[in-house]
Order: structure tokens, then sequence, then C-alpha cells
């Protein structure tokens, strides 16, 4: 079946369930999924402070590069325990594991506040994704539970528009609390935004997966639904595409303070630039939800790959032959980041489509690939910084074209289909 015939029932068809209008369903996803952007972004105009008052007082490249552990430990939380997150929420509902989650991540903010020791604050971290992990793969499996196909690939594209007013404004956000507080008043704001997700979920939103559909909660169970996810190549093949090309995001969003601070000098006005290029994200995946039930999930999501690649290779062949300028590199790398307003969604919904008997399952494993996966690549490229954007560049390059040939493979040499 096409993938734009199939769906799941709309909200409003659900008997005995108050589930929210779509307008608040799409904030609510929006601010689930915001919890894990807020915890990284807006740690970045910070980084350096909290890195110190931890005890890392090295200077120099190496120095700085250790400090994006303060991101990368809280991602290796947020994604390897999905994978126990999604049985737990096939057998449990959405609601019982969300809440856990929540309370959670509030605890995990909280203690970082108190911590002076660098290898706390990283454990500290490492769990507070543990939780967020709960929170942003429910998040996904009340999408899947309500729609599918190209109805899910415009609901999550209008998620992610709203979900990116967070990397815009969570790095000036951050900026500000530094202004006039210290660097502890920043896990302070995740406490509160947490404490706001758990009233308003608990008041608002309701139970997704019916009873009937619930799945014994057992190894035999759960290894056999994560088969089923490889099994299935479509599911199968756009995760791992999923989980290399996104190591690109990761990469940046770790080393982008600095680069913009040694590299190009805007150090100051470093919260600018990043909400700049967050901002043509948005625009991306808007553009994307206005588009995807008339183009189609692969047409939209192959191009993007394409022009992701080809950027990216011509931004490291100018910096490499001409030298590092922002007034050539950043309307470069933020046509090249568009490209991911025009993936993720797509991508995510080719994925989830086939599986919607498990869908908690298959959000695990599909989170799993684009966050533990892509922070480990992330984290092996972000490690070659050497004082200019070549290393990042071509790691671009590298993991778009490992990404398309996963593409080719899955869709057996038939790219732009209109399925």
């Amino acid at each position: 079946m096409p993938d734009s015939e199939t769906k799941a029932p709309a909200p409003d068809m659900l008997p005995d369930q108050p589930v929210p209008g779509r307008s608040e369903l799409v904030v609510m996803v929006a601010g689930l999924m915001a919890l894990n952007a807020l915890a990284i972004d807006i740690m970045l105009p910070a980084l350096n402070e909290i890195a110190h008052a931890v005890g890392l007082t090295a200077e120099g490249v190496e120095s700085d590069n250790r400090q994006q552990l303060i991101i990368f430990s809280y991602i290796l939380g947020f994604g390897a325990p999905q994978i126990l997150w999604g049985p737990i929420t096939d057998r449990f509902g959405r609601r019982g594991p969300l809440f856990v989650s929540l309370i959670g991540y509030i605890i995990m903010a909280a203690l970082c506040i108190t911590l002076r020791e660098f290898h706390a604050l990283l454990a500290a971290r490492f769990v507070q994704g543990v939780f967020s992990s709960g929170a942003r793969l429910v998040a996904v499996s009340i999408v899947r539970d309500l729609f599918a196909g190209r109805q899910m690939a415009r609901f999550m594209s209008l998620v992610m528009t709203i979900f990116m007013i967070i990397p815009i404004i969570a790095p000036a956000v951050g900026q500000a609390i530094l202004l006039v507080a210290p660097w502890e008043w920043i896990f302070g704001a995740l406490v509160v935004f947490g404490l706001g997700m758990l009233g308003w979920t608990w008041a608002r939103l309701p139970e997704t997966l019916p009873a009937e559909s619930r799945r014994p909660l057992n190894l035999g169970n759960a290894l056999g639904a994560y088969a089923q996810v490889i099994r299935t190549p479509v599911t199968f093949g756009y995760m791992c595409a999923s989980g290399i090309v996104f190591g690109a995001l990761f990469s940046f969003i770790a080393s982008s303070e600095q680069i913009f601070r040694e590299v190009f000098g805007r150090g100051e006005d470093f919260v600018l630039w990043f909400s700049g290029i967050a901002g043509m994200l948005a625009v991306a995946n808007f553009t994307n939800s206005r588009l995807v039930e008339k183009i189609g999930m692969r047409r939209i999501s192959h191009t993007a790959l394409f022009l992701f690649t080809s950027l990216s290779a011509l931004s490291a062949v100018i910096t490499y032959f001409v030298g590092e300028s922002l007034l050539w590199f950043y309307p470069l790398f933020m046509l090249t980041f568009a490209c991911f307003g025009l993936l993720g969604s797509n991508f995510s919904a080719l994925a989830m489509e086939p599986l919607g008997s498990i869908a908690g399952t298959a959000s695990a494993a599909y989170g799993f690939a684009t966050t533990t996966v892509s922070s480990l690549i992330g984290m092996l490229i972000g490690s070659q910084y050497n004082g200019t954007t070549v290393p990042l560049m071509l790691g671009f390059v590298g993991l778009g074209l490992s990404s398309l040939v996963i593409i080719l493979i899955t869709e057996k040499g038939r790219l732009f289909s209109s399925r």
C-alpha cells in the first residue's frame, strides 16, 4: 500500500480518549523532544566555564576537546537505554514510563547543580540522558500510535519546526543566564522546563496505547520484536542510514562553540550565529511539512542527502584551497544543515511505517541508531578538530556518502521514488 494511504486513526477518532487537538499535540510532542535539545544546546555558551568549575583546568585544543564530553556523556546516556525503554512502553503503555522519565530528568538536573568534580558531572549527565531517552521514545511512539506514512512525516515535520525553537533560543538563554547568574542556573533552567512538561502531560496527555495492544514484557518477546526490526528491510536500512548521517549533526553541535570562537573569532556573539543555523533548519522542517504529502518522503529525503553531501564537499574544497572565511562558510553551512530538515522526519517515518504494532520497540531501535551510533560517530569527528573546519566538512562528506550507499542498497538502486 502506498505510504500516502497508510494511516492510523486520527486523534479525534479514538474512542474514550481525550486526546489534545492537533496544534496542542504538536507543541506537546515538540516539548517532550525539546528536553533533549535543551539539555545540550543551553550548555554550549557555558561549556568552558563549567569545565573549569569542575576541575578541567588545562589549556589548549586538547582540553577544549575534552569539554565536549559534557555534551557527549549526556548523548551516550540518551541513546543506548532506548533499547530498554521500547519494550517497557509497549508493555506498560506511554504515560507511566513518561512520568518516570520526566521525574528522573528533573532530579538529575538538580543533582548537576551541586557537583564540582568533572567525572561525577559526566556520570550525572549520562544518567540524565538515560531518563531523557524515555521521554523522547514515548513522544515518537505516541505519534506512531496516532499517525503513519506521509501523515506521520507531515506531523513530525510540524513537531520539528516547533522543536527547532529550542536550538535557536537555548544558547541565547544560556548566555543570558551567565550574564546574571552562575553556571549552576543553567541546570536550574532544565529543572524548571522538566517540571513544566511533567505538569502539562500529567493533566492533558491520555494513554494512546490500548490495553489490548500491549505486549508481554519478557526477554523472548523483546528479542523477537528487535529481530522483526532487523528483518524489515526498509526499517533497518533507513535506521542505519540515519544513524550514520546524523553523526554530522552531533559533531557540529559539540564543536560549534570552538569553531566560531577559535576559527572565526566570533565567540562573543556565537549564540547569534548558532541560532541562524538552527533557524534555517526550522525553515526546512516547515517546508517539508508543506510538501511531503504531495511530493513524497523518498523524493525529498533522497534529494536532500545528495545536496548535503555535495555542499559539504564544496565547503571542504573551498576551505582547503582558499582558506577560512565566515563570509562564504556560513551561508554554505546553513544550506548544508537545512538538509537535515528534509531528512530527519522523512527517514523516521519511512523507518517506523511498517512496524506500527511495535511502535515503542521500533522507536527505540531508531532512537538508538540516531543517538548512540550518531554520537559515537560525532565524537570521533569532533575529536579531529585541529583549529580548522576541514576535518568537520570531510567527515560530513564521508557520512553522506556512506548513508547514500545504504539507501541505494535498501531501495535496490531505485532512488527518488514517489512511494
